[in-house]
């Protein structure tokens, strides 16, 4: 048997190590259920960072709907690529048991 398949899409966040957590809270607030952080390495066009003695970079991998990804990608646009070292791309993605990444209320953000 084969499980049938959703398309959502897939937010991929880079992100300096030291406001990893505040970017979780956001996207807690945005409305996204879940995501996967890892460690990540690379150089980009700034190579700026506000802190190296904090560590490296986390990728972040949000699965959710259109409207949750754009939420959070407004919240980049107004909170984050400004004044951080941070990148993000969005990708269109096939998934099982879609119900895992559908969101619940929806907080508000800023809401630390």
């Amino acid at each position: 048997m084969t499980l049938p398949r959703t398309r959502m899409k897939c937010l991929t966040i880079v992100v300096e190590s030291l406001i990893e957590q505040r970017v979780v809270d956001d996207l807690r607030a945005c409305g996204a259920r879940g995501w996967t952080i890892t460690p990540s390495r690379g150089v980009g066009p700034s190579n700026r960072r506000v802190s190296e003695l904090e560590g490296g970079n986390s990728r972040i991998d949000v699965l959710a709907d259109t409207q949750i990804c754009d939420r959070i990608w407004d919240v980049l646009e107004r909170e984050y690529f400004p004044n951080y070292a941070v990148t993000a791309w969005l990708s269109d993605v096939e998934v099982a048991r879609p119900e895992r990444y559908a969101h619940d209320n929806v907080g508000s953000v800023g809401d630390r």
